[in-house]
């Protein structure tokens, strides 16, 4: 079976998910990607500085990367332009297509170009009803019409969680069309690395000039507002101050941006001598700050339609506290489970949450262990599950059709 991707650009999650599925036996797959970000070298904004990933994102699988004409490469609509998307499904004579989103000239020339051949198309999107809830009733009334018009043709919906079924839903996709494809990391790899560091914990938080015994909150992302890590910052001062705690807690954050500087000043200016910033770190690097770590928080708004990071933390054991809109929340925050939800914004809320992990040593590791059983479920062999149903179907369907 002869299946195209198409996504924007090279994306460190998705890699690994792309090779297990090309040596699917009976898949041909070529993903096509619309921009070179990622592949190599490049200045990111939102980090502030220049990345390079350091596990290579573009082997195992047949790629290509169609000219892109934009005069502004990026992730905007008009962003991505690649005309030699249309040739390239018209002629490859796909058996279906898989598009990730909607949001670039180059996806709705895939959708035309597949629509006209006939070709089954598969969407893949992020976008979570919680967040699609707070956008006026104007808004959502325009893009019913324009989703709408697109949803019909669409063969099936690859949705990757609760939210994201829900938006689905609410623009009018029928159930026996959605897909369960888990939004998922490379568990198998980082769970592997995390036995490494069994045993470690003492040794890694000396290294950082944390004790031992002293828990330590991890936060990993690009430190910009979406994120809110002033949030989590303002929590962890709140948590030292207006807390009785035995013993008292150590803040990481893993990341670079726009507010650092802020955020450092923060600190300093309120004596917060226990909280520590290490900058950007690369994928081999990212899992020795998991290790480290004792609890993990991800207080982002609106933009943060799922929060990989909290997969991977779960990866590692560790219990999770996200704001209530995060997109993954509902699925992989599990109250008095393995993590806690607050209301995005409540200082007094998310300072709650972390004492009820921090002051129990037990409940940490209760809550860690948990979250390792939740994670199994969201995985790319489940993935790979996921989009196989979605295949069979709608080739059973046209089968049946020409019958």
């Amino acid at each position: 079976m002869k299946i195209a991707i198409l996504t924007s650009h090279v994306i460190q999650y998705q890699a690994p998910l792309f090779r297990k599925f090309a040596v699917m036996p009976g898949i041909d797959l070529t993903v096509y990607f619309c921009w070179d970000f990622g592949a190599k070298k490049m200045f990111d904004p939102e980090f502030g500085c220049a990345i390079e990933w350091d596990i290579i994102l573009t082997e195992g699988y047949r790629h290509l990367f169609p000219k892109n004409f934009s005069l502004k490469p990026g992730p905007s609509f008009l962003g991505q332009i690649n005309l030699g998307i249309i040739p390239a499904l018209w002629k490859g004579k796909y058996d279906a297509v898989i598009v990730y989103g909607w949001n670039s000239l180059t996806n709705w020339l895939a959708f035309a170009t597949a629509f006209l051949r006939r070709t089954p198309v598969l969407l893949h999107g992020e976008n979570p009803m919680n967040q699609e809830s707070l956008k006026s009733g104007r808004k959502r009334a325009v893009k019913k019409i324009i989703l709408g018009m697109l949803f019909r043709r669409v063969s099936g919906f690859l949705y990757i969680g609760e939210e994201n079924r829900k938006f689905y839903e609410y623009y009018g996709v029928p159930k026996k069309k959605l897909f369960f494809v888990p939004y998922a990391v490379e568990n198998d790899r980082y769970i592997e690395v995390a036995k490494t560091f069994v045993g470690k914990k003492p040794e890694l938080k000396k290294k950082l000039g944390v004790l031992p015994d002293h828990p330590l909150v991890l936060f990993v992302g690009k430190l910009i507002g979406k994120k809110r890590p002033l949030d989590l910052l303002q929590a962890y001062e709140l948590l030292i101050t207006h807390y009785s705690l035995p013993i008292t807690p150590s803040l990481l954050f893993v990341g670079d941006g726009e507010l650092r500087q802020t955020l450092e000043a923060y600190a300093q200016d309120h004596g917060l001598k226990n909280v520590r910033f290490a900058g950007f770190k690369n994928q081999s690097e990212l899992p020795e700050c998991y290790a480290v770590a004792d609890v993990f928080v991800l207080p982002s708004g609106i933009g943060e339609t799922w929060g990989l990071v909290v997969n991977e933390a779960m990866c590692f054991g560790l219990p999770v506290v996200v704001s209530d809109i995060v997109g993954c929340g509902s699925d992989l925050v599990h109250r008095n489970e393995n993590g806690f939800i607050f209301r995005l914004g409540n200082i007094d809320e998310l300072a709650e949450c972390i004492r009820k992990l921090v002051e129990s040593r037990e409940r940490v590791e209760n809550f860690g262990k948990r979250s390792k059983e939740i994670i199994a479920h969201y995985s790319h062999e489940k993935d790979i599950e996921g989009i196989k149903e979605a295949l069979d179907l709608i080739f059973n369907d046209i089968v049946v059709l020409r019958e």
